[in-house]
């Protein structure tokens, strides 16, 4: 009788535990699974936030676009693209002229995707990044 008495707390300890574990885990899931935000159409009162403000600072530099996107590439020569600097790699290039080179960049060509994946990069930072890199070669 005495071990029935031990089988059964023990069995009803186990039960909490389970339930508090359990709780913790539908917790866990719904906070993993929550909305990250909200859709706030224009026209609508969606709280105190302000939209976010363009930045007018102009287009960002040469050099500032090729850190930012042209670089993982062109510092280490990924898929073929010639290495920032060495001008053995870049002069077949640039004697193709700094239209076709810009050209190349903007749309894309061999294995570079248009801009070099630089969706947020005006045509004219990718040709200011273009005239960083060819600059430095010549």
């Amino acid at each position: 009788m005495k071990m029935m008495k031990v089988l059964a707390a023990a069995l009803v300890a186990l039960g909490l535990t389970a339930g508090a574990v359990m709780a913790s885990v539908e917790d866990q899931i719904r906070e993993r699974i929550s909305p990250v935000g909200e859709v706030c159409l224009e026209g609508e009162d969606c709280g105190t936030a302000e939209p976010a403000a363009a930045s007018s600072d102009g287009p960002r530099s040469g050099e500032d676009v090729y850190a930012a996107a042209c670089q993982s590439c062109h510092a280490s020569g990924v898929a073929g693209a010639p290495v920032f600097g060495e001008a053995d790699a870049w002069s077949d290039r640039v004697d193709k002229g700094m239209e076709t080179l810009v050209s190349h960049a903007i749309n894309g060509f061999n294995a570079m995707p248009a801009k070099g994946g630089c969706s947020s990069c005006s045509d004219e930072e990718i040709q200011a990044a273009v005239e960083h890199m060819v600059d430095e070669v010549q």
